[in-house]
């Protein structure tokens, strides 16, 4: 067991290991300051449009205003549009697409309503506010509405419009925390199994950089061992990594965002979450477990098939052994008892499915019942040979002293 552990922990201080660990580090620190080198481009030009307004208004003096109080009025105008630009960055493109096409037919309605009220006897005051309360009116109402009825329109659509590939045709897959953590999607994928592309949601990424920070060892570990399967999944000339940028921070946590961004694309996640995985399933959404997949490509095993097993440790009942199979699979053989630490031939009576896993009940091989009472009774029998030479010898002694010796002659 020490050697076992000596060899584990020269393998963590290996300089594979360590390159390893400094490809995740640089892998996480570059995405850092990838983001945060985008955020401050992004506020030179917002500080670029707050001065063109501000000189603008400076320049043009609008409502009749001069110097500072003209400029302070663009300012103004650009923090409204700031505020607007900050608040609409947090709403999916199906909205954005709704809300607009909501408030153009609102215009229209708008439109529609002030032709009927310019042809009434109202006096011109009561016309101009009627217009103006149906165009804020229809307005509003088309744009709420809109926005939020656009997150029903399907985006595929409006891909092949735009000239884009469609989301759907290429079956896009969601890769969750927990999978890229495990690593055994990176083998699943080597071996060509999935098809299409498989996105992960820059919130995945983000849950995955909080892990590879932490100060526990262990889940640092754990985070870059994520980002190190993503890295190798990158790299399969095969496989198409997407990033996917949207994000709902009303979902609150990474699950429930990962739940409806797959509702809105239309997508799969590949999860080994088991709530995630429950969750995603109860709304209708289409999930694969690697787990489940391990599980299923258990090997078969009928009744009555043979298999040589090694018994570990004696059973529940009476005279019982237990062995496993290589995935971990629970083997109970009956009248092996005596046989622990030994590879014995076993026949497979049944097999039973339970919630834990697979167990296969079985009896010894007729020939290794057979074998062990018959090498017993064939050492008992070399036993009795050896003993009966002796007394044999002794009675023919006898027998000569008994007689003359002519006879014996």
């Amino acid at each position: 067991m020490s050697r076992i552990i000596s060899e584990a922990q020269r393998h963590l201080h290996s300089p594979e290991s360590k390159v390893s660990s400094q490809r995740g580090d640089h892998a996480v620190h570059a995405g850092t300051a990838w983001t945060s080198n985008r955020a401050w481009d992004f506020w030179v030009v917002r500080v670029f449009l707050m001065g063109c307004t501000g000189g603008v208004s400076y320049t043009l003096g609008p409502f009749g205003l001069r110097g500072w109080p003209a400029a302070s009025v663009g300012i103004l105008i650009g923090l409204i549009v700031l505020l607007t630009e900050l608040r609409l960055r947090r709403a999916a493109l199906g909205g954005l697409l709704g809300g607009a096409f909501g408030a153009v037919l609102g215009v229209f309605a708008a439109l529609l309503v002030t032709l009927v009220i310019s042809r009434t006897d109202e006096r011109e005051p009561t016309k101009s506010f009627l217009e103006f309360a149906a165009l804020f009116g229809f307005g509003y109402l088309g744009l709420v509405l809109g926005s939020r009825r656009g997150g029903e329109l399907r985006m595929d659509a409006l891909d092949g419009i735009l000239g884009k590939e469609s989301s759907q045709g290429e079956s896009l897959k969601l890769l969750d925390t927990s999978v890229l953590i495990d690593g055994r999607i990176a083998d699943v994928c080597d071996a060509q199994f999935l098809e299409g592309v498989l996105g992960v949601p820059q919130f995945v990424l983000h849950e995955l950089q909080m892990v590879a920070d932490s100060s526990d060892s262990l889940k640092r570990q754990r985070g870059r061992r994520g980002l190190e399967v993503l890295q190798r999944i990158q790299k399969m000339p095969h496989i198409k990594v997407r990033i996917l940028d949207e994000d709902f921070p009303q979902a609150g946590d990474v699950d429930h965002k990962l739940i409806e961004l797959a509702r809105r694309a239309g997508a799969k996640i590949i999860t080994n979450d088991f709530n995630l995985n429950k969750v995603a399933t109860v709304q209708g959404l289409s999930v694969l477990n690697v787990n489940q997949l391990a599980h299923v490509l258990k090997p078969v095993v009928l009744p009555g098939e043979p298999m040589q097993v090694l018994i570990l440790r004696e059973g529940k009942e009476a005279n019982q052994g237990v062995a496993y199979l290589d995935d971990g699979t629970m083997v109970v053989v009956d009248g092996a008892r005596r046989m622990i630490n030994k590879r014995v031939d076993v026949i497979v009576t049944s097999v039973h499915q339970t919630t834990a896993g697979k167990m296969i009940f079985g009896r010894l091989e007729e020939r290794a019942e057979q074998a062990g009472p018959a090498l017993r009774q064939a050492a008992a029998a070399g036993r009795g040979a050896t003993a009966r030479l002796p007394e044999q010898g002794t009675l023919e002694g006898q027998t000569r002293a008994g007689l003359p010796e002519g006879d014996a002659g």
